[in-house]
This record gives structure tokens, sequence and C-alpha cells, in this order.
């Protein structure tokens, strides 16, 4: 199952999957609520901070 990186919910949309932008290297995955509300991510590789 594939759960959120900011809030650990489960997500069924492969659309709110990313590599992170700055590296590459980490995936990416943000729910429909946490898109929306443009809470912030960061990523684990390289600690790049995105909304």
């Amino acid at each position: 199952m594939k759960r959120c990186t900011i809030c650990n919910k489960i997500v069924t949309n492969d659309k709110r999957e990313f590599k992170c932008p700055s590296c590459g290297k980490l995936t990416i995955i943000r729910c429909d609520d946490c898109e929306k509300a443009a809470k912030t991510y960061i990523c684990k590789e390289c600690g790049f901070v995105g909304p």
C-alpha cells in the first residue's frame, strides 16, 4: 500500500506520486488533503522542502 509522505494516509491515486524535484531519488506521495492544503514535505535523501 502506498501512503502519504506527510500524513501517512493510504493513497490510491497514482497521480499524487512523483520523484523529489531536487535529487530525483525519493518518491514523494501526497494525499488529496495534503496537496490541497499545500502542506510541506521533506525529502529524506537530500533535505529538499517543498509545498
